[in-house]
């Protein structure tokens, strides 16, 4: 593994060839599992084909009073106040030691760690524990200290912010611990964690240290639905790659309220997943409500341990996304709407890319639709596939003509009956 780069729209691995950003949110993974723990995790994560995750250094539940599985805590303290300055790095088992071992695990396992230095009530305690410890002048000690620990792994990618909009002083802070971890390390990217329902191009498009931009289009019923819009934004909003970096989590309870009876399950993480990258995502992050937090007691609100819950649906299948991107040019993929000639909205809603000789729509309901294949360029028609999301496969069904436009009915209907058409030139 070696440390990643950016390209136009793109990350890419050292060779130059695309990097598939698939990661899992495990954010209280340093935090609460054992080292047995994290390795059954990786292990789970790289054959269920993940290629990184999310996870936090100074951790979202009371990270800084709760130690984790081995009793540490990770800041020592000045005047009874955790000091970000002061990390305890004394003896085998620290708590800096166990994110070592976190580190070199995931890379045993070809998984990337995204690494946020700290959650985000650490400097903006909107809500959450705190305390918030963090100015601008510790917070780039900090960041020196971090980048000094970990830039000399190569698989590494920073994330800043930690589901938090910057207000006040948050910004100086945020560009301080940039600051010091770029003082340390050069090499890696860094993009921003931002805060529900907001983008990073909100806070820090304007931040030379950011390589690429993520958005969290989160958990309730607004931007979940449009999240192929909040991706146009962004990449209206900026040349760099763009992705969601917290969506839908499998098992949430919709609109975080168990009275709706609903929660998010593998359907929808897919219509994400799928209307994401075909607008121009350059990967996707999936998460489970029982996996972020580690779970390990049963609620309604939570109604799975996170042993159980790296099993589900939704883990298995994101993959299928990512090896049907892969299965021809990437780096040639583009958003085309062109290639239909109407659209549905709100659920209903397909979104279409374009590669160099093939296309592909999606259609989230399995509705019906017509298309227009004419963008592709091929002279003597397309051979025309039925991909199935859940299952990976692809089965061809006809060849179409290019000089007219041709309705398509996929397989099935309904929710969670979604299908990939897949076009490619036949010359």
């Amino acid at each position: 593994m070696q440390p990643l780069h950016t390209e136009n729209r793109f990350i890419l691995n050292r060779d130059g060839t695309c990097f598939f950003y698939l990661a899992d949110t495990a954010w209280e993974l340093v935090h609460k599992l054992t080292r047995e723990e994290i390795d059954l995790y990786c292990s789970e994560r790289q054959g269920q084909g993940f290629t990184a995750f999310q996870t936090v250094a100074l951790a979202e539940l009371d990270g800084l009073y709760t130690p984790n599985a081995y009793g540490r805590l990770p800041l020592k303290m000045t005047d009874s106040v955790p000091d970000p300055t002061r990390p305890d790095t004394d003896g085998e088992y620290s708590y800096w030691d166990h994110l070592d071992y976190t580190v070199r695990t995931a890379m045993a396992h070809e998984l990337y760690v995204v690494l946020l230095p700290t959650w985000g009530d650490k400097f903006n305690l909107k809500w959450g524990k705190g305390p918030e410890i963090f100015t601008p002048q510790n917070a780039r000690i900090y960041g020196r200290f971090m980048g000094s620990r970990y830039g000399g792994y190569t698989n590494i990618i920073w994330m800043l912010g930690g589901d938090r909009i910057l207000e006040d002083d948050d910004r100086a802070i945020i560009d301080a611990m940039a600051e010091g971890i770029r003082e340390a390390d050069k090499e890696h990217l860094i993009t921003f964690h931002p805060a529900g329902s907001s983008e990073s191009v909100m806070w820090v498009n304007d931040a030379d240290y950011i390589d690429f931009h993520t958005s969290q289009t989160g958990h309730a019923t607004d931007k979940p639905y449009i999240s192929y819009r909040v991706i146009e934004k962004m990449r209206a909003a900026t040349d760099k790659p763009v992705l969601d970096s917290e969506s839908r989590y499998e098992d949430h309870p919709a609109c975080f309220s168990t009275a709706s009876g609903y929660y998010w399950n593998a359907d929808d993480v897919r219509q994400n997943i799928y209307w994401n990258l075909f607008s121009g995502a350059c990967g996707f992050t999936y998460g489970n409500h029982a996996v972020w937090s580690m779970n390990t007691a049963v609620t309604d609100y939570t109604p799975l341990t996170w042993r159980d819950a790296i099993h589900r649906p939704g883990a298995q299948q994101v993959r299928y996304a990512k090896e049907l991107f892969l299965s021809k040019k990437p780096l040639s993929i583009h958003p085309c709407q062109k290639l239909l000639t109407e659209n549905l909205s709100g659920m209903g809603y397909m979104s279409a890319a374009l590669g160099d000789g093939f296309a592909y729509i999606y259609s989230p309901l399995g509705i019906p639709f017509s298309i227009n294949a004419a963008p592709i360029g091929a002279a003597k028609g397309v051979r025309a596939s039925w991909f199935d999301p859940r299952t990976g496969k692809r089965e061809v069904f006809a060849v179409l003509p290019t000089n007219h436009d041709t309705a398509v009915a996929p397989p099935t209907q309904g929710k969670g009956c979604d299908w990939v058409l897949v076009l490619e030139d036949i010359g």
